[in-house]
């Protein structure tokens, strides 16, 4: 493997528990390039968190090397370390009681002597720091009283302190809540491309991640991993084959999960829209199956009102009926079938 324009590689990496000597993954041969900011996925036990603790030199290689620009990552003290690459793990939770300052401040603990003592550059990037993450408010503050998406940011801030040209991060947006899940993997992906920062992130979170990065790394139950631009992965069904399941599976046309289901019934929905797709998603939760020709047990017409409001026209049968919201036509939907089964278990 070339170690050209690369940030971080690894060649043909054997990741697992050194005690036991038990692989969790083989054959990872991977790369981390400068101004790219990359999502690991996959399901819980596949060994994200190792691979991650492995290419910070946390954990070692059962087999294989990691570089970091070409040099090998084993030959690095762990101050030389600790300056090129930085990490932001799910279980490394620091003391309660440390300021947020005092938290992010460590973070230029490779640079600092042997007191400790903060230089005017270090100050100066703990600051750039704490205002990258929007944390300023919260600097003087104990890490044990702030949230969970604030002791999140403040940890990431930590990490940019080190100044390292290398962030990994193992679920960085793990129990907090979606606005501040959007807005740090947005900060994420703007490090990256603006301070030319090779960042990786583990996530869940495959919508958000498919919106956000430009690489997917995704790894199996099998431990192989396979990376690519977010698009070609989906179309080569590498993302469906890795998130199927029992009940639902990844749709690639609508860019969703979706709940698999036989309908029993069938709708057909006509307008031009963001609003039919909605009402068409909306008819799928309830059981139907959408298409259009005439065999159909509902059919419903989007349009507007005056103000630009959508208006639902529904037919079922003769019965017709318009609506100004979707609550109510799937609540007349509701009563439309009660009606009928209640018809039929009266008369048999």
């Amino acid at each position: 493997m070339s170690h050209h324009d690369t940030a971080l590689d690894s060649d043909t990496l054997v990741i697992g528990y050194k005690e036991s000597g038990q692989k969790v993954a083989e054959n990872l041969s991977v790369s981390l390039k400068p101004g790219e900011f990359v999502s690991l996925l996959g399901p819980n036990g596949v060994g994200k968190s190792t691979l991650i603790r492995t290419l910070a030199g946390i954990d070692d290689p059962l087999e294989g090397r990691v570089f970091l620009k070409g040099e090998p990552l084993s030959d690095l003290t762990p101050k030389e370390r600790a300056r090129r690459i930085s990490v932001v793990l799910a279980d490394a939770l620091p003391g309660a009681m440390l300021s947020v300052y005092g938290l992010i401040a460590l973070g230029r603990h490779p640079y600092t002597g042997l007191m400790g003592g903060l230089a005017t550059d270090d100050k100066e990037r703990v600051d750039w720091a704490i205002e990258t993450m929007g944390i300023q408010d919260l600097a003087n503050r104990r890490f044990g009283e702030i949230s969970d998406g604030e002791r999140q940011k403040a940890l990431i801030a930590r990490a940019l302190a080190q100044e390292a040209d290398v962030l990994l991060l193992d679920e960085p947006t793990a129990f907090v809540d979606l606005p501040s899940h959007v807005e740090i993997v947005n900060v994420l992906r703007e490090l990256a491309h603006s301070q030319g920062l090779a960042v990786m992130a583990s996530s869940h979170d495959l919508e958000l991640s498919l919106s956000f990065s430009d690489k997917l790394w995704l790894m199996d139950l099998e431990g192989k991993l396979t990376n690519g631009v977010p698009e070609d992965l989906v179309l080569q069904g590498s993302v469906a084959r890795l998130f199927q399941g029992e009940f639902s599976g990844w749709d690639a046309e609508s860019g969703s999960f979706r709940v698999r289901k036989t309908p029993a019934r069938f709708a057909r929905v006509s307008g031009d829209g963001e609003t039919c797709y909605w009402v068409r998603r909306a008819l799928e939760r309830v059981g139907f199956g959408i298409r259009d020709d005439d065999e159909v047990a509902l059919e419903v017409s989007v349009g507007s009102d005056t103000n630009s409001c959508p208006i639902y026209q529904a037919i079922i049968g003769d019965r017709s009926k318009t609506f100004t919201s979707l609550g109510d036509l799937l609540a007349w939907i509701g009563r439309m079938d009660r009606a009928v089964s209640g018809h039929r278990a009266k008369y048999g």
